[in-house]
């Protein structure tokens, strides 16, 4: 997205910027139902829905599309605004457009998310937007849950349920060297090189077992069979069962044994 001059027909190099003061009184004008005013206030705040899609070149999505999206919610937020509130038009309209722009890329994610939570997280952005606008500030996920009486914890799963996906590669930091990305700060606490050299270990002595002694760990540890179960499947007394599974796992600690 870096670089490109045109969205969806626009010369993002000459897009308009509005003071404060021209802001205020076109909000005004387009609250009383004045089109043009309206009109004026969309192409004055394209700036702004391209600093929020900018957030989002990293989702694989066509920025056209972004920005299209991104407008939707800048005509949303310029119809919802209320000048009489002691809040930059920004501070507002920011949250509604990337609200929107994230709801199109959670309508239009491979990863699915079961129908009740979805209806969770409608109800949570909504209930944000109001309360943005009436409180003229984002409010806290606990605000929210007592908002909509739920347990903070549905809440904040909803949410996380139809974020955006991240990818791992994504630069987090730079120093104006190589990127730190994500992949970088995640730690494996399973897959180490220690437990690697054990899985590897333990496949090897397993397969030195005598194929009953196999088939007697299996049904016992990967199962969960009783050794009494083991032996009716087997045909053979719980007796033998026990002294064949010691005899195994006897071996197998004898492998792992470093001399």
């Amino acid at each position: 997205m870096q670089g490109k001059v045109e969205i969806c027909g626009v010369n993002t190099a000459r897009l308009k910027v509005l003071s404060q003061a021209d802001m205020d009184v076109l909000l005004r004008k387009a609250k009383e139902g004045d089109e043009e005013a309206r009109q004026k206030l969309i192409e004055g705040n394209l700036r702004l829905v391209l600093s929020v899609i900018q957030r989002f070149e990293k989702r694989g999505e066509s920025p056209d599309d972004l920005f299209q999206v991104g407008c939707i919610g800048l005509i949303k937020a310029i119809a919802n605004f209320d000048p009489e509130k002691q809040v930059r038009f920004s501070t507002y309209g920011v949250p509604m457009i990337a609200g929107e722009v994230r709801r199109y890329l959670r309508d239009n994610s491979a990863i699915r998310v079961s129908r009740s939570i979805r209806d969770v997280a409608y109800r949570v952005l909504q209930c944000k937007e109001a309360m943005l606008l009436r409180l003229g500030r984002e409010p806290s996920l606990e605000e929210v849950a007592k908002e909509l009486q739920l347990p903070a914890e549905d809440v904040a799963e909803a949410l996380d349920a139809v974020c955006a996906p991240v990818s791992l590669y994504d630069p987090v930091y730079s120093d104006g060297g190589d990127p730190l990305t994500v992949m970088d700060q995640v730690y494996d606490v399973r897959n180490t090189d220690e437990n690697w050299m054990e899985r590897i270990s333990l496949r090897t002595a397993f397969q030195g077992l005598a194929s009953r002694e196999k088939q007697i760990l299996s049904l016992r540890f990967y199962d969960g069979k009783t050794q009494m179960e083991v032996a009716g499947t087997l045909g053979i007394s719980q007796a033998q069962v026990s002294r064949l599974e010691k005899s195994a796992i006897s071996t197998m600690r004898k492998a792992f044994t470093v001399p």
